[in-house]
């Protein structure tokens, strides 16, 4: 399984895959309105012109199991919608992609967030080096936990 630049063609895959992987983390939060579940596919192609996606794919069956988006400002790298397949989870699959995203930039500072509810996300990125720097909340529901490396 190797990581790639997605490709344009790639997009309608990564949607559904978003679609599917993001189900659990809005039922964490009680909310099915989440952006990346409500992301349409010409959100995503106006995306794809300002971030670099990364994607991982099944060999056997050329699915595409996990992706990641980023972008680099000022000197920060700011990482989005990390995602992998339900049935690909806990495989070191979010593991690799992050560290991918390291090899494209040296010497700069990579930011994400997560939802404060999301423990297993927290983990993941607590143990590749990521430290919080900052909470916010957004509604009653929801506090987001913004991490750095």
């Amino acid at each position: 399984m190797d990581i790639k630049k997605a490709t344009f063609d790639d997009l309608p895959k990564i949607l559904s895959l978003q679609k599917l992987a993001y189900l659990s983390e809005a039922k964490l939060v009680n909310n099915y309105s989440i952006q990346p579940l409500t992301q349409t596919l010409e959100e995503l192609e106006k995306e794809f012109t300002q971030n670099i996606i990364l994607k991982i794919e099944d060999d056997k069956n050329n699915k595409i199991i996990g992706s990641v988006r980023f972008y680099e400002k000022d000197n920060r790298v700011y990482v989005g919608k990390l995602m992998v397949h339900p049935d690909y989870q806990n495989k070191g699959i979010g593991t690799k992609l992050l560290k991918t995203i390291e090899t494209y930039y040296k010497d700069k500072t990579f930011e994400l967030f997560t939802s404060s509810k999301s423990e297993k996300n927290i983990r993941l990125y607590e143990k590749i080096g990521y430290k919080e720097f900052k909470r916010e909340k957004v509604s009653e529901e929801l506090e987001l936990i913004f991490m750095e490396k």
